[in-house]
């Protein structure tokens, strides 16, 4: 009876130990993922299952503690090992989004840090230099017109019109210093500073809105529950800092960790950023609708395919099974 006791207990030590080797290179070196929409057709296609690499832009632990597919757990102070490359245009890469931290992404890097980056009529420029599309990328639909405004295109303005027509737009780099005055374009700045840690609030007299990187419509597109909304405004204290209900005059009333801006005089960047596009250009929920990607959002790349799937059919697609993405 001792015998057989000591076997069981061997056996979930060995299983135990698997697991732990199984998550630590998880969380190190490579992971799967899943693609669930066609952002990135036909270079990634929907229900392509990847490998992508966690190590090559920095090799970090856990930050995160939880139960997985769930908002269920908190985060942690996690470490990064040293980058063997730092990203650069044309890589795939795979981050968290920006507006809503428990999905990933997988975009194709068309602008770094330092870059200037220039959509007209659906071309990309970078520091003036035109990006040619992808050989697998497409473009689906005609070029919008200038006339046509999307409100929902990241910096809404006249020189950010909609998707074909962007910008130029600045890609803040490392060591960046922006001044703060009553100039300040807190829609650009203000995202800037949460993803660095800082924490925002807009205080007058007795009503207080914390602000929050974390878009109900992105969460509810996830989770589909009208609950989410809740807590935001107007019914709750939370609030975007990119929310129509915001005019430009609140921004008075902004706290930065605690400090009324009134005496900020300027912030510096501690990370650098990253612009990312789907290779579907037409069909794409990326950097033209909420901006940069966040140097310590970026988790790994992208590297091949090890099944596809058609969801359409449910049948194996054996062709891609191996496929180098590039």
């Amino acid at each position: 009876m001792q015998i057989k006791k000591n076997r069981i207990l061997a056996e979930i030590r060995a299983i135990i130990i698997i697991v732990i080797i199984v998550l630590t290179i998880k969380v190190t070196l490579v992971e799967a993922y899943i693609v669930p929409t066609g952002s990135m057709e036909n270079t990634i296609m929907t229900g392509d299952f990847l490998i992508g690499s966690r190590f090559v832009y920095g090799m970090r632990t856990p930050d995160w503690l939880g139960i997985p597919y769930t908002d269920i757990g908190f985060s942690i102070p996690y470490f990064k090992f040293p980058k063997f490359k730092i990203p650069k245009k044309n890589d795939i890469l795979i981050f968290k989004y920006p507006r809503d931290k428990y999905v990933k992404y997988v975009k194709r890097c068309l602008g770094g840090p330092g870059d200037t980056l220039l959509i007209d009529a659906k071309n990309v420029y970078v520091n003036k230099k035109k990006i040619q599309l992808n050989k697998n990328g497409k473009l689906l639909t005609p070029v919008m017109p200038r006339s046509y405004q999307q409100p929902d295109i990241f910096l809404n303005s006249n020189t950010n019109i909609n998707k074909d027509h962007t910008g130029p737009i600045y890609i803040p780099k490392k060591g960046d210093t922006f001044p703060i005055h009553d100039e300040t374009n807190w829609r650009f700045l203000l995202p800037i500073m949460m993803m660095e840690g800082h924490e925002a609030k807009l205080i007058n007299d007795d009503v207080t809105f914390n602000f929050t990187l974390q878009d109900p419509n992105d969460l509810y597109r996830r989770k589909n529950k009208n609950s989410v909304y809740e807590l935001y405004f107007p019914n709750g204290s939370l609030i975007t800092p990119w929310s129509k209900s915001i005019k430009d005059e609140h921004f008075q009333y902004l706290y930065i960790d605690g400090i009324p801006v009134s005496d900020w005089i300027e912030f510096t960047t501690m990370q650098n950023y990253y612009w990312a596009m789907g290779d579907n250009r037409d069909d794409s929920l990326d950097s033209r609708y909420w901006g940069y990607v966040p140097e310590n959002n970026i988790l790994g790349e992208a590297i091949f395919v090890y099944f596809s799937l058609n969801l359409d059919t449910w049948s194996p697609r054996w062709g891609r099974i191996g496929t180098i993405i590039q």
